[in-house]
């Protein structure tokens, strides 16, 4: 934090970095190429095996906030704090909310809390409506600091997500973000006007520079369809397997690519096996974001089946629906929540309603009927991500809304406490470091 930049923002996040979350890093490198001031707080150890090389150019430290593994740890956290005479006092006057919050949840606000205080924070900023906003909420209570956090999909739409509790993050946020026009006003229906005050609708950006546009007159004697998404119900890869089967069917040779891993890998494979597709489906496993991109510029077809999940959940608008559409890639997907948004159907690609199998066929089908006019509509997508969808502009709009906060509070610089572990869970304590150096060293997290 400098003279020039008084704000320092706070992202809370529950694990970072995550391999599916390419989102958070675009968004975190798009603010600090703005000038911002970030540090970053997980909640959890990464869990992945693998990053994206865009992760070494994050230049905000990445601290570790642990779990307490046994009542003395705990115990530790909790005079760590009591260190601090505003926190003595502020949990004090809390206690309620901590003690209603889960024992994990409550630890980490404490410990968020005082890390913020350490760090001069002026912002706390959370992903997902869920555990991450949780403990920014309390760690904003007790350091009188403002927090606001993004709404994505899972955290709404999921049938476990409770109303009260998504209802009472909305009210207490400075203000709150959600990625698409759906997701307001899904909100705003669900929770009434005033509840959703401070909704804003900030759309995700893309590094368009990353992702240059490419216009593509011709298919491959064998067109390739490609899918990319996590090996879950929602995204629906079981009827992209269906697709080629009944094209196959028909005597068009056409194959397709699955990137992604996750619970269904098993049972996609068997449907592969039983329909005798074994030549044709490749299930590539999980790739990094420069991989996706080579793949986006090799393939013929991106297919994005979406689906509405047993459990209510659906995709919100996957960034790798919007990097297909900046490469230049004929784009065929479900209309599912805010993908509608995007895939204007006969403008910018093809968009067929949810688990209408038949449907996506037919719209393969069409986009790769050599008299269709791809070019037209992927000439559009590229405008429209442009327009909409640039990180640059996604930036500006978050800067704007952390400094127009009315609360400004005395707790915007560091001080000076102790030095107590903040008790992470295999009782080591890690010091902050650039996600660029820990990844460049292959140093864990954990």
């Amino acid at each position: 934090m400098s003279a020039d930049n008084p704000h320092r923002i706070a992202y809370v996040l529950k694990m970072y970095p995550r391999f599916s979350e390419t989102f958070i890093v675009s968004e975190i490198l798009a603010r600090e190429a703005a000038g911002e001031d970030i540090v970053i707080f997980s909640l959890r150890p990464p869990a992945d095996a693998r990053f994206h090389p865009e992760l070494a150019r994050v230049q905000a430290p990445v601290i570790p906030v642990g779990r307490a593994s046994s009542p003395r740890r705990l115990w530790e956290t909790l005079r760590a704090a009591m260190d601090d005479p505003v926190l003595a006092r502020t949990v004090g006057a809390h206690l309620d909310e901590l003690v209603s919050a889960g024992v994990d949840d409550a630890e980490q606000a404490v410990a968020v809390a005082r890390l913020a205080r350490e760090h001069g924070v002026t912002h706390l900023h959370a992903h997902f409506a869920s555990m991450a906003t949780t403990v920014a909420r309390l760690a904003g209570l007790l350091t009188d600091l403002p927090y606001s956090f993004t709404a994505h999909a899972k955290d709404i739409f999921h049938e476990d997500v409770e109303d009260a509790d998504l209802a009472r993050k909305l009210r207490d946020a400075d203000h709150a973000v959600t990625i698409s026009e759906y997701n307001r006003r899904h909100l705003a229906d669900r929770f009434g006007a005033e509840t959703t005050a401070g909704l804003e609708l900030v759309r995700n950006g893309l590094e368009l520079a990353r992702f240059p546009y490419r216009r593509r007159a011709d298919l491959a004697e064998e067109p390739v369809l490609l899918g990319v998404g996590r090996l879950v119900e929602k995204k629906g890869f079981d009827q992209l397997i269906e697709v080629v089967r009944a094209l196959r069917a028909e005597g068009r040779p056409v194959r397709a690519e699955i990137v992604g891993d996750g619970p269904l890998r098993e049972e996609l494979t068997a449907q592969i096996q039983e329909l005798g597709l074994q030549d044709h489906v490749t299930l590539l496993g999980p790739r990094t974001q420069e991989e996706v991109r080579g793949l986006l510029e090799e393939a013929d077809l991106f297919v994005a089946p979406f689906v509405i999940g047993a459990d209510g959940n659906a995709d919100g608008l996957p960034t790798v629906l919007l990097e297909a559409m900046a490469t230049g890639i004929p784009c065929v997907a479900a209309s599912v929540t805010a993908v509608g948004e995007v895939i204007l159907d006969g403008r910018t690609g093809w968009l067929v309603p949810t688990g209408d199998t038949n449907a996506l066929v037919d719209a393969v089908r069409e986009a790769l009927d050599p008299a269709t006019d791809r070019l037209a509509r992927t000439d559009a997508a590229r405008e429209l991500v442009t327009a909409q969808y640039d990180s640059a502009l996604q930036a500006r709009r978050l800067r704007a809304l952390a400094e127009r906060s009315g609360h400004r509070n005395i707790l915007t610089q560091p001080i000076e406490l102790p030095a107590q572990p903040l008790a992470p869970a295999a009782g080591e304590s890690l010091p902050a470091a650039p996600a660029s150096q820990l990844v460049a060293s292959g140093r864990s997290l954990s």
